[in-house]
């Protein structure tokens, strides 16, 4: 593997640690690390051959617009997953960092070249997008069914589990890559509703807010009961 590879973050839970090192010195041979601030746009909707990509550090949100202007966020994107729509001409949606990003972008035809060369990286692309639809589909019945409370734990939960360097645990602390605002926007809450439940969250012991965005689990099986996840 090149250096990048060999010190990369995210090089053993990413699509393409399913290939072999000589395999992936040969695919990272083809890609570039892009850094971008917060707000800054990987592509947007209609972008033709948009780049694909894995995300190393930082946290994306895939949104679009709707008739009346309003954004919706549609997905988050946490370090490992892959950002790009593959087969498709054009890109759909606006994939924008929520906070400072570090990435490895490929071109369409690069990614397009390794899926044909290395059947083991086209189902591990395979299996993260199925994944990625799970992972819509239940945020679409959080958002229809849960209330307000469940809705934000979970959304926590997620967060907590995204900023974890272990599946088996939850981060003990993290920074929330969401305004107030983009959280109600992606849970169907108004500003002043999250901002409340994050005080009733705090006041039942299950986390504690430190500064804007700072977040201290207290009691994860609290949290956990909450939000109806999984056990870690």
């Amino acid at each position: 593997m090149s250096l990048m590879c060999e010190t990369c973050p995210v090089k053993d839970s990413a699509a393409c640690a399913v290939l072999t090192p000589e395999e992936r010195d040969a695919l990272s041979a083809a890609g570039r690390t892009r850094t971008l601030k917060r707000g800054e746009m990987l592509f947007a909707a209609g972008d033709e051959d948009a780049a694909c990509a894995t995300l190393i550090s930082g946290a994306l949100k895939v949104s679009a617009i709707d008739q009346d202007g309003n954004e919706q966020i549609l997905s988050l994107v946490h370090p490992a997953g892959f950002i790009g729509e593959l087969f498709a001409p054009f890109a759909h949606h606006d994939v924008v960092a929520l906070t400072q990003s570090t990435l490895c972008t490929f071109a369409r035809r690069d990614i397009d070249a390794a899926i044909d060369t290395y059947p083991a990286l086209a189902r591990a692309l395979l299996r993260r997008s199925q994944e990625d639809l799970l992972a819509t589909r239940s945020l679409l019945e959080l958002t229809a069914q849960a209330d307000a409370e469940t809705r934000l734990a979970a959304l926590i939960h997620d967060f907590a589990a995204a900023a974890s360097d272990s599946s088996c645990h939850l981060a003990q602390s993290f920074e929330l890559p969401l305004t107030r605002g983009e959280i109600g926007n992606m849970l169907g809450l108004t500003i002043e509703t999250v901002s409340r439940k994050l005080g009733e969250l705090e006041e039942a012991g299950a986390i504690l807010r430190k500064g804007k965005r700072g977040i201290e689990l207290v009691d994860p099986a609290l949290l956990q009961a909450l939000s109806g996840r999984q056990a870690v």
